[in-house]
């Protein structure tokens, strides 16, 4: 009698779905995909139900980077995981408040982040990771945007755009094309929530 084992499980989600131009799609991306896109689509209307949605997507993705030695990216789902925990609880019933941050805090933010980036990288390139800065420079603003994201600062959404096309073009250079598709549709997908949040702050400060 057979019996499912880890390796059995993971052997197959990494089958192939399906294949576009040569492309193979394993179950794994397939699954990661979807679930990314409506977990940032909801996102985007700044509904609570967003999160479990990110945690899921973020966990498959997690493995998918792994099996890719993109190490960055797959250490970063664990943060979007505990953000998507935290988001849980941090926003009210009613979803995101959106608000602005001071100039103050912006430059702290970058400076930080900009020095954190300088640092992880060459680590990354002692391990053997594949594409360490443009790889690391997405973990770094990534975790930003994200945090950012779960204090309700309409300022994450500037960065996902940037972030989202480094990793539009990061992920078609490693030959992970459905993902970087996905990238390029979350850079148009983190502009409506940037519109769609500075019209709620309008709203907001109107009322």
């Amino acid at each position: 009698m057979n019996t499912f084992t880890i390796s059995n499980i993971s052997d197959l989600f990494l089958q192939t779905a399906f294949s576009v131009l040569q492309y193979e799609i394993s179950i794994l991306e397939l699954i990661a995909v979807v679930t990314g896109l409506i977990g940032v689509w909801l996102g985007t209307t700044g509904k609570k139900s967003t999160w479990p949605w990110w945690a899921l997507s973020s966990a498959l993705y997690s493995w998918l980077f792994y099996e890719w030695e993109l190490y960055a990216s797959a250490a970063l789902q664990f943060v979007f995981i505990a953000a998507a925990i935290w988001g849980w609880f941090g926003w009210g019933p009613k979803g995101a408040q959106p608000k602005t941050a001071t100039t103050k805090q912006r430059i702290v933010i970058g400076l930080i982040a900009v020095a954190s980036w300088l640092i992880i990288a060459p680590a990354l390139a002692s391990v053997g990771a594949a594409a360490t800065w443009p790889d690391s420079f997405g973990f770094v603003f990534s975790v930003v945007a994200q945090v950012i994201m779960v204090r309700q600062y309409t300022e994450t959404w500037v960065v996902w755009l940037v972030v989202d096309l480094a990793y539009t073009v990061l992920y078609a250079t490693q030959g992970l094309w459905f993902t970087s598709i996905l990238y390029l549709v979350f850079t148009g997908i983190a502009l409506r929530g940037l519109l769609t949040w500075q019209n709620k702050l309008t709203k907001r400060e109107i009322y």
